[in-house]
């Protein structure tokens, strides 16, 4: 199988949620930041970076106790991207993958991460794997280790999208059999729908 690192974005200031830091909603009965932490450790990942930004000590204490390595990013307010660099900078130790995972998706699975991590591993071509539902292209996507270089060299406002936008050729577009890699929390509207769904779930 081929090693998968994660890089878990959570150092955004979460504007469009309102007063609240998404990050500190429940999910699953704990904070959305570790729900989502847990996941990620339960699954075939190597290892797992997080790397910090807004709120990073009350971040951190809501992560404590597990087996992460943590990064802060100073320069958090400049974009997703600066999260990213500072991620992979930080993530010195090689594998064959690096996973970029967003902390805002609640319906994530470790069974979904297994899946791409294994999907990555069998694919016949490309080196950057984006999972899709229905032909809508969601995350957590995986890159190859060398483009770690790449934008470590320079390429430092490349941004996944771009990353993705720049080499076409080398994307495999990989289809799940769920929607839960494309549905995300950035607003108290997205969030009130989310927990209603799971309350009438639940009642079923």
């Amino acid at each position: 199988m081929k090693t998968v690192s994660a890089i878990l974005l959570a150092a955004g200031e979460s504007l469009r949620m309102g007063e609240v830091n998404k990050l500190e909603l429940l999910v699953d009965g704990m904070p959305l930041l570790r729900r989502t932490a847990e996941m990620l450790l339960a699954s075939n990942l190597k290892k797992v970076v997080v790397v910090l930004g807004h709120e990073a000590e009350k971040m951190r204490a809501i992560l404590k106790g597990l087996p992460l390595n943590f990064v802060e990013n100073d320069a958090y307010r400049d974009g997703q991207m600066t999260s990213v660099y500072k991620g992979l900078f930080s993530l010195s130790e090689v594998c064959d993958g690096v996973m970029i995972c967003l902390s805002d998706q609640p319906l994530l699975k470790t069974e979904d991460v297994n899946v791409l991590i294994e999907a990555f591993g069998k694919r016949s071509y490309g080196s950057i794997l984006v999972p899709a539902f229905k032909g809508k292209r969601g995350n957590p996507i995986i890159f190859d280790y060398l483009h770690r270089q790449e934008i470590l060299n320079g390429e430092r406002n490349l941004g996944c999208k771009k990353l993705i936008e720049k080499n076409p050729e080398e994307v495999n577009v990989f289809e799940m059999n769920n929607d839960n890699v494309v549905f995300d929390l950035d607003t108290p509207k997205q969030y009130s729908a989310y927990t209603e769904n799971i309350n009438k779930a639940s009642a079923i």
